[in-house]
C-alpha cells in the first residue's frame, strides 16, 4: 500500500552543498564479480512509486534498493533509523514540529549532494498543498495505460503524490537551510515518523522540467518556484515529477536512474530483467556485499521454481500454491522459508468513473458481493498450502490482531462468506436491473488470479451478472484509471505498522483510494484516527470505519497471503520480513558464497 509556515523560509542553499564530499568513502565490502539474480512476478515500470500510476510493489522494491532514507523496517518488524543518511528530531508536540537533517556526506549517485532542496520537493509533491484547486486529472488519464495523455494541460500544478498520508497537514512552506528542513504540522499526526522521505532528486527534476543544466542553478530554480508559488514553473516541475520517471527499459537519459542508495540501476531490458550495481558514491552504513543484483520478471510461480532449479535465479518469493510447495520440496541445495505475509487479497467495487457505472447502485453492489465465492477461493487455492487458512473478514484489522474478533462480530462481512445466488437475484430485481455488466480487472499473467477470476465469473453469472474479462498484465498501472473497469481484485502489501495506514485508502481523495469511494463519516473518523494517541480509541475508530465500509458495500477481503521464499546455496543472509519490501529489506546484507 502506499504513502504527504511560511516562517522566513530560507530562499537559498549554500553552493558548497552541491560539491562532492571531501570525506573518505566507507570501506566497501563488495566481492568483485559477484552477482545474484532474484525472480519477481511483475516488471518494473516507474522510478516514482509515490504516484498513483507507479504505486506498486514491483516498483517499490527497486526504488528501495537504489535509494536511502531516514528510516526503514527490519524483519522483526521494527522501525530502524538510518543515521548514516540523516537524522530527525521531534522539536515540539504542540504544534507538532519535526526537523530533518541530511548528513554532510550523503549524496546522489551522480555525486551531487542530497540537501534541503530535495526535501522541499518531497514536501511539495506529497502534501498536495501547491496543487491547483479542483483540478481533476482523471479527465486526462488514458484508460488503456493508466498514464496521463498528451492532452494533459501545461498550465496546472498537480503533484500526483502520496496525498492523504499525513503531509497534507503541513500546509505552510517548511523552513529550510542547507541540509536541514523543518515541518510544522497544523495539528498533531500520530504517525509523523512514517510520512516523510527524500524521494526523487530535485536537481534532476528541475533540470528536465525547466531546461537548466547546472545542478546548483536547477536546485535554486526549484526552491524559488516553491517559495514564490511560481505557477508556470511549478506546472512544469509537477508534470515531470508525475511522468518523467516512467520507463519500461533502460532510458537513454541515465539521469533518470540517479538514486541515493547502495545500488544504482545499470541495465534494464523490457519484460525481462533489471540490473542494479553497487553505487560507488554511496556513503551510508548499508554497504552492499554483492556487486550486481538482477531482478528477473517471471509471473508464473512454477516457472520461477524451475528457474531456481536450473540455476538461472538464486532467490524467489513467488505466490505460494500447493504445486509450488511440492516443486520446492524436490529441490536440493535450496533453503525454503514459509509463513504468512502482511498481504491480503481483496475485491473492490468502483463507485465513480467506472467503465459501466454498474455499482453506482448500492443494491447492485450488495448483490454482486453476495456472489463472491470467498470460502471456495480459500478452500481451493489457499488451504492446500495452509490447512488453517480462513476467510479474512476485515478491511482494517489483521486476523489475530487486537480488535479483529470485535470488528468481525460488528461489521457484517461474515454474512458474505458463503455465496447467496438467490439473494443476489432478489436484490437485482429490487433494483430493476437486468444483466448488469461488470468489467473485472486483475493480473491476467498470474495463475492464481486467473483461477480466482474463473470462480468469481462462474458464480456471478449464475445470479445474472454479465462478467467481462478485463484482466491485463499491466493491471498495476491501470488501478484507479477512470473508465477502465468496474471491479478489481489484488493484494494490499503493508509498508508499515502505522495506525493511519487506512487513511490513504478509504479517505476521499487519498492516494490509495483507487475506486473513488467517499463517505464524510468515514473521512471524519479517519481524521480523528490520524490524531488519536489512545490505543483503545484507535481500535474503536477502526471498528466503526470497518462497519461503515460494509454498510456501503465497499468490497470484500478474501484471504491473508501464505508466504514462501526460497534461495540457493549461492547466497546467504536472505531473511525476509513481513512488510514491503519483504525479501529485499536487507539486500545489503546478502553475501555470496563460494558457490557464487
Amino acid at each position: 500500500m502506499r504513502i504527504s509556515r511560511f516562517a522566513a523560509a530560507t530562499a537559498t542553499i549554500a553552493a558548497s552543498a552541491l560539491v562532492l564530499s571531501a570525506c573518505a568513502a566507507p570501506q566497501s565490502e563488495v566481492v568483485e564479480g559477484s552477482s545474484i539474480t532474484v525472480a519477481w512476478n511483475q516488471p518494473f515500470y516507474s522510478y516514482n512509486s509515490n504516484t498513483s500510476f507507479g504505486n506498486a510493489t514491483a516498483n517499490a522494491n527497486i526504488v528501495y534498493m537504489t535509494n536511502a532514507g531516514f528510516n526503514y523496517y527490519n524483519n522483526e518488524p521494527a522501525l530502524v533509523r538510518d543515521e548514516s543518511f540523516g537524522t530527525y528530531e521531534l522539536v515540539s508536540e504542540d504544534p507538532l514540529t519535526v526537523q530533518y537533517t541530511v548528513n554532510e556526506s550523503t549524496q546522489w549517485s551522480d555525486g551531487v549532494a542530497v540537501d534541503a532542496a530535495d526535501m522541499l520537493l518531497a514536501w511539495a509533491a506529497n502534501s498536495g498543498v501547491l496543487n491547483t484547486p479542483d483540478f481533476d486529472p482523471g479527465e486526462f488519464t488514458d484508460p488503456e495505460t493508466g498514464e496521463f495523455t498528451d492532452e494533459y494541460p501545461t498550465d496546472v500544478v498537480y503533484f500526483d503524490g502520496a496525498i492523504g498520508s499525513g503531509l497534507e497537514l503541513v500546509s505552510q512552506t517548511p523552513e529550510f537551510d542547507g541540509k536541514t528542513l523543518t515541518l510544522t504540522y497544523d495539528e498533531f499526526f500520530v504517525d509523523w515518523e512514517l510520512v516523510f522521505g527524500v524521494g526523487l532528486p530535485a536537481h534532476i527534476v528541475a533540470e528536465k522540467a525547466l531546461g537548466i543544466d547546472d545542478p546548483a542553478e536547477a536546485k535554486q530554480a526549484l526552491i524559488d518556484a516553491i517559495v514564490e508559488n511560481d505557477q508556470e514553473a511549478l506546472a512544469a516541475i509537477s508534470s515531470f515529477w508525475n511522468s518523467g520517471f516512467n520507463f519500461t527499459e533502460m532510458p537513454e537519459d541515465t539521469d533518470l536512474v540517479v538514486g541515493s542508495g547502495p545500488y544504482t540501476i545499470t541495465d534494464f531490458v523490457a519484460d525481462q530483467y533489471i540490473t542494479m550495481s553497487a553505487n560507488p558514491n554511496y556513503r551510508g552504513d548499508n554497504l552492499p556485499n554483492i556487486e550486481e543484483v538482477t531482478v528477473r520478471f517471471i509471473p508464473d510461480p512454477l516457472a520461477a521454481v524451475q528457474a531456481l532449479a536450473n540455476g538461472e535465479v538464486d532467490i524467489i518469493s513467488p505466490q505460494a500454491t500447493a504445486d509450488v510447495a511440492d516443486a520446492l520440496a524436490a529441490l536440493d541445495n535450496v533453503t525454503v522459508l514459509g509463513g504468512e505475509e502482511a498481504v491480503y487479497e481483496h475485491i473492490d467495487l468502483t463507485f465513480e468513473n467506472s467503465k459501466n457505472g454498474t455499482f453506482d447502485n448500492a443494491l447492485v453492489r450488495e448483490a454482486f458481493l453476495k456472489t463472491i465465492p470467498r470460502q471456495q477461493i480459500v478452500d481451493t487455492l489457499i488451504k492446500p498450502l495452509n490447512p488453517e487458512a480462513q476467510v479474512r473478514n476485515s478491511q482494517l484489522f489483521l486476523p489475530g490482531a487486537p480488535g479483529y474478533d470485535e470488528t468481525v462480530a460488528n461489521n457484517g462481512m461474515d454474512a458474505f462468506t458463503e455465496v447467496d445466488i438467490e439473494g443476489a437475484k432478489a436484490l437485482l430485481a429490487e433494483a430493476g436491473v437486468t444483466a448488469p455488466n461488470v468489467c473485472i480487472l486483475y493480473a491476467s499473467n498470474n495463475p492464481r488470479r486467473v483461477n480466482e477470476f474463473a470462480l468469481i465469473q462462474a458464480s456471478a453469472t449464475e445470479a445474472g451478472f454479465v462478467i467481462e474479462d478485463c484482466g491485463s498484465p499491466e493491471w498495476g498501472g491501470l488501478l484507479g484509471t477512470p473508465g477502465a473497469y468496474d471491479a478489481v481484485f489484488f493484494g494490499w502489501q503493508s509498508t508499515s505498522l502505522g495506525v493511519t495506514n487506512s487513511s490513504p485508502t478509504f479517505k476521499t481523495g487519498g492516494i490509495n483510494n483507487l475506486n473513488y469511494y467517499s463517505n464524510p463519516e468515514v473521512d471524519a473518523l479517519l481524521d480523528e484516527l490520524d490524531v488519536t494517541l489512545d490505543p483503545e480509541r484507535q481500535i474503536e475508530i477502526q471498528i466503526e470505519v470497518d462497519k461503515l465500509l460494509m454498510d456501503d458495500f465497499y468490497g470484500l477481503t478474501i484471504f491473508q497471503f501464505p508466504g514462501v521464499t526460497a534461495f540457493s546455496d549461492r547466497v546467504t543472509n536472505v531473511d525476509p520480513g513481513p512488510l514491503s519490501p519483504t525479501i529485499f529489506w536487507n539486500v545489503w546484507d546478502w553475501e555470496p558464497t563460494e558457490a557464487n
